[in-house]
């Protein structure tokens, strides 16, 4: 999760420290009275509560895992956890690129940026004091360091995700076997593309969450991540029904409820199955196994560079801009942010020259 995710997906307002709360019902209590003061304290006690409990069970995951780092470095160093000052957060991230790892090693930048926010937001949660000048110096320090790495010659990460294309999907869905797991494979990766899934998405569908209609499918997506991750993706039939993923919803579905049983027809069972080698269905398929399955789908499928759960994510925005798709559909469909940098980013996935500021000058 980058930083920018983080402060999209953290709590609007961070909680303050009861020491810092008190001076603030003190207030209310010379302006309003006691009594409204108590209700105000109530109603910031209330805020507090809906802030955790919207907030993603993968956020709060990455807050917790970037403290304990942040508790490793504050024993590695000798510095107190409860201070976070410019010269700490220098460090911290100093640290995390040269041997932040528990294996000694350094982290990616992009990990030490993910693990910078998020020991800021605990920090703060804490009722610690967090300049914005302070954070601005780590992370010009952070940019400063993994320019260094690349002069060194040294590149960290997995990179980026290969994108998934029209090829692609025509190789997979020739290369899926006349079985309910082939069905299964052919509509996730085909639906999965056209609403820019990720990998928790289709982990996280119901039967209910996907309606037939005349025109196409519904699928209605809801991670919580962000906002506009609540949407009603629309995905039409398309012209070639060998990759149409109306066409290969409906056979999968057909196909499941004919050899596993009516059961499987409720809205309330899962949307995608997970099927054992021996056809055996073993409930519902969950993001690593969404993003094992992909893998495998593409390797099946004779892809050279394996995709994986964020291909079809990264596909959709690619191949659309391609195509001349708005940007503002793009975004509605995926569940962007509209001018999202990261779905820009996407859109930008080509060989350089067709989306160039040079190109047709003349």
């Amino acid at each position: 999760m980058s930083e920018t995710e983080l402060l999209q997906t953290a709590p609007v307002s961070i909680s303050p420290a009861e020491s810092e709360r008190t001076p603030l019902i003190q207030q209310w209590a010379a302006r309003h009275g006691i009594d409204a003061a108590r209700r105000l304290a109530e109603a910031e006690d209330l805020a507090d509560a809906v802030a955790q409990q919207i907030t993603p069970d993968n956020t709060l995951d990455t807050y917790e895992k970037s403290w304990r780092v942040w508790e490793r470095f504050c024993a590695a160093t000798g510095l107190p956890e409860s201070e976070g000052s410019r010269g700490a957060l220098v460090a911290f991230v100093t640290w995390m690129l040269r041997e932040g790892q528990h294996n000694g090693s350094g982290y990616a930048p992009a990990s030490a940026d993910t693990h910078l926010a998020a020991a800021v937001i605990g920090l703060r949660q804490r009722g610690h004091h967090v300049s914005a000048d302070d954070q601005a110096a780590a992370r010009k320090a952070l940019a400063g360091l993994e320019v260094q790495l690349l002069k060194d010659g040294e590149r960290r990460g997995r990179g980026k995700a290969v994108a998934g294309d029209i090829d692609g999907l025509y190789a997979i869905a020739r290369s899926c076997p006349d079985t309910l797991t082939g069905a299964r494979d052919k509509s996730l990766v085909l639906g999965g593309f056209h609403y820019a899934s990720r990998a928790s998405e289709p982990a996280g569908l119901l039967t209910g969450d996907v309606a037939l209609r005349p025109r196409g499918l519904i699928v209605s997506v809801l991670t919580g991540k962000t906002k506009h991750s609540v949407r009603n993706a629309r995905i039409a039939y398309q012209q070639d029904p060998e990759v149409c993923p109306v066409w290969a919803w409906r056979h999968y579905r057909e196909r499941l409820i004919a050899e596993q049983g009516e059961q499987w027809a409720d809205p309330s069972t899962p949307a995608y199955v997970g099927i054992d080698r021996w056809g055996h269905l073993t409930g519902g398929m969950g993001p690593d196994s969404v993003t094992r399955a992909i893998k495998r789908i593409s390797a099946r499928a004779g892809i050279p560079i394996a995709w994986t759960g964020h291909s079809l994510r990264i596909g959709l925005a690619s191949t659309s801009r391609k195509k001349g798709k708005d940007a503002i559909a793009i975004a509605d469909q995926g569940g962007w942010a509209r001018h999202s940098r990261s779905m820009l980013g996407y859109m930008q996935i080509d060989d350089g020259w067709d989306d160039n500021a040079s190109a047709g000058l003349t």
